[in-house]
């Protein structure tokens, strides 16, 4: 089975990390999974020069360094502060609902 192959038979980052052998403490993937794959996604996309790699395992070792890059992002800070995922990215990640909009989007009250 070829890299490709085998990476498409991956689901979590777990499974991810495993795969190309970097270590990694639990407690930063459990709460940064989704990050750190959109952020490997993210590191894939960008990169140049990958699609005329022949060599597999130059390719594996790319990927590798990628991976390895989007989990330390999240070890030396919060999703917030690498804003991954749009709901980051608008307003630096905080809502900011006032109290007067709350009151409106509640149904009325029937007169008791």
């Amino acid at each position: 089975m070829d890299l490709m192959q085998q990476l498409k038979a991956l689901s979590s980052a777990n499974e991810f990390l495993e795969f190309f052998g970097i270590d990694y403490d639990e407690r930063v993937v459990h709460v940064n999974r989704l990050h750190i794959l959109k952020r490997f996604y993210q590191y894939l996309h960008r990169a140049e020069g990958l699609a005329a790699i022949d060599d597999e395992i130059e390719l594996f070792r790319r990927y590798r360094e990628m991976l390895r890059q989007a989990y330390l992002d999240f070890t030396t800070s919060t999703a917030a502060q690498q804003k991954v995922f749009k709901v980051f990215q608008d307003v630096d990640g905080k809502q900011h609902v006032t109290l007067d909009s709350l009151r409106q989007s509640l149904p009325r009250r029937a007169a008791a």
